[in-house]
């Protein structure tokens, strides 16, 4: 059996090392992957960029691909699982229609509102003046989001009305994010913790992955511009089984049926941002119509499950009786970003990781914006590596990891050091 996986960052190394693991798999396919994937056990990268929809179609066609896997959201929200089922190829993930999920900010927050999903108050506009006018009366702290694809850096968290209104400025004058920043999302600050809630569906069942927490700002204590994310951690303590029932109950299968009666059947990886307040009521920050990143990286660390397997049983229909098993243990991954990211950043850097590093078990480090330049792996994105460690708990996962992120020699890299520091608070000391 031959596998797809599009994309080329942290989360499709993941993806790709995870598909290869089943025996009665011959070769995964990765476009256009990355360094980390080249050198994979039976992984083969394509050049063919993820927004070639056409290319990577007859390409599955070409090879036979028995299924393909997307990786990043923009080939979803663009349609490319209307591109290859057209053709009768079996594509793992949302259809256009459903993608919009997270392709519109502004779709979302209505569509939540239309349901009854809980979520923050909030107003959206395309005109600059009504949107200064409307934030004169609002209470900060104060978010502002970007309505399209802005790879997790669209979201504002403003303090004060200068500040906010020098954002909708931004956003709105399209010099910043295009048309992705045609319209923009205002609403009340939500104060909690946030979680990461996926799952994989079929547009009416659905089967949990472990839970897991991002670290979004750039810098510890969460503090910092916002990122794609620095850093993940599973399971999240945070997330409890009567506060999993309740996310279920509450905001998963509404939105699924929420979906169904609009013409939208979802099937795929649905992830759910959360905001838990102090009375662990969950509400809805955003969705994503795919894996997280860096949540992956930790998460399938832990899967024990064929994920190839559960892929095909979703896009058949056939997950009632499906059940993904995970380590006992924790995982916790480490982004080494390039200087000056989530801005302007420089790539081309060489980047070195201990022979060690590949031997050690309960250790993987998972490549994103890499390439081979020869034999030599080079920096060409804004996050270069997820060092992702595994313990009995995420103190010791933490360790392990930060033993890893010693292993990488390169000038160029930072990363936070205070990965997975809230569930270390919740750990009762020895």
């Amino acid at each position: 059996m031959k596998i797809l996986v599009v994309g080329g960052g942290g989360r499709e190394h993941a993806l790709a090392w995870k598909c290869a693991e089943p025996p009665y798999v011959d070769k995964v396919f990765c476009a256009p992957g990355n360094a980390g994937t080249a050198r994979e056990d039976k992984v083969i990268n394509v050049a063919i960029p993820p927004e070639d929809l056409e290319s990577l179609a007859s390409f599955a066609e070409e090879e036979n691909i028995a299924l393909t896997i997307v990786g990043p959201e923009a080939p979803l929200v663009s349609g490319i699982v209307n591109a290859f089922n057209a053709r009768g190829l079996k594509c793992f993930g949302p259809t256009k229609e459903a993608s919009v999920l997270e392709g519109s900010k502004v779709f979302t927050k209505d569509f939540l509102h239309r349901h009854r999903i809980p979520t923050g108050k909030y107003k959206s506009f395309s005109d600059i003046s009504k949107a200064v006018n409307y934030i004169k009366d609002c209470e900060f702290p104060l978010v502002i989001k970007a309505d399209g694809l802005a790879s997790g850096k669209g979201v504002f968290i403003t303090s004060d009305l200068v500040e906010a209104e020098r954002v909708v400025r931004t956003i709105l004058s399209g010099n910043k994010f295009g048309e992705a920043g045609s319209q923009i999302v205002i609403e009340e600050f939500l104060d909690g913790e946030e979680v990461s809630y996926i799952c994989i569906t079929d547009g009416y069942h659905c089967v949990p992955f472990a839970s897991s927490q991002d670290h979004k700002a750039r810098d510890d204590g969460d503090s910092g511009p916002n990122t794609g994310g620095m850093g993940a951690y599973s399971p999240a303590p945070l997330l409890d089984t009567e506060l999993e029932h309740r996310v279920l109950d509450e905001i998963i299968y509404p939105t699924l049926s929420g979906l169904r009666e609009e013409g939208r059947l979802y099937k795929g990886f649905l992830y759910a941002g959360l905001m838990i307040n102090s009375k662990k009521q969950p509400k809805v920050l955003e969705f994503n119509c795919r894996f997280g990143d860096p949540e992956a990286q930790p998460t399938l660390f832990r899967l024990k499950t064929d994920l190839v397997d559960a892929c095909l049983k979703t896009l058949e229909g056939d997950i009632g009786e499906l059940q993904l098993e995970f380590d006992s243990k924790t995982a916790l991954g480490v982004v080494l970003a390039a200087n000056g990211y989530p801005e302007s950043y420089q790539t081309g850097w060489s980047v070195k990781v201990a022979e060690k590093a590949s031997v050690l078990k309960d250790l993987k480090i998972f490549h994103a914006g890499t390439a081979l330049s020869g034999d030599v792996v080079v920096s060409t994105g804004g996050r270069v590596l997820c060092v992702v460690g595994r313990g009995d708990n995420v103190r010791e996962a933490q360790m392990v990891s930060y033993k890893g992120v010693d292993l990488v020699e390169s000038s160029n890299l930072f990363y936070r050091s205070d990965i997975g520091y809230r569930a270390i608070a919740r750990l009762k000391s020895p």
